[in-house]
């Protein structure tokens, strides 16, 4: 299998585990207090805006001055790391875990596996996965515009998770913040 199939198999996984995500993982009104006030819907504008964006904009000649199988191949490995980061989150939340923005009756702070190094692996996760789809794109125009809107969303889906941990769980979910970076591990 070439550099370019192993590249567009994984976008093709991204994809449909993205889906998968979103059809299975709600809250669900019996179990637990809705919270996204619109984060989720922003969110998914925000991805197709971005993926349309960086479409039409692929044929714009603003290519990455790097080598194209080298592009395809860091592509790929942020692709799958970001894959595997964001699955690896979602298993260790388990059933905490919603696509939109919820709160349990019972909800507990979770600081084991990758919640120790960030308070939102399962975004970083994500952010790297669309990182590799646009570098995919092998053209740095597109990859800004694909960026741009989905950082935006993921931003503000962040912010209305936190007021929302924060209201639930309080100065355990403070202290833990004091402590945690958001995205990236002793950065940010």
């Amino acid at each position: 299998m070439t550099l370019a199939a192993l590249l567009w198999t994984a976008v093709l996984l991204f994809l449909v585990s993205e889906i998968a995500l979103a059809a299975v993982k709600h809250s669900g009104a019996a179990s637990a207090q809705a919270e996204d006030r619109g984060s989720l819907r922003l969110l998914w504008v925000g991805i197709g805006v971005g993926v349309g964006c960086a479409v039409a904009a692929k044929w714009v000649p603003a290519g990455l001055p790097l080598l194209p199988g080298l592009v395809q191949a860091l592509a790929l490995v942020l692709l799958v790391a970001g894959l595997i980061i964001r699955w690896v989150a979602i298993f260790t939340l388990g059933r905490f875990f919603t696509v939109d923005v919820a709160i349990h009756a019972d909800h507990q702070l979770v600081e084991r596996g990758l919640y120790r190094l960030v308070r939102h692996p399962s975004y970083t996760g994500l952010l790297l996965a669309f990182l590799g789809l646009g570098l995919s794109f092998a053209n740095w125009l597109s990859l800004l515009l694909l960026l741009l809107p989905i950082g935006f969303a993921v931003r503000n889906r962040v912010l209305q998770e936190e007021r929302a941990l924060l209201r639930a769980l309080g100065a355990p979910y403070a202290e833990y913040c004091a402590r945690t970076p958001r995205l990236i591990p002793r950065l940010f």
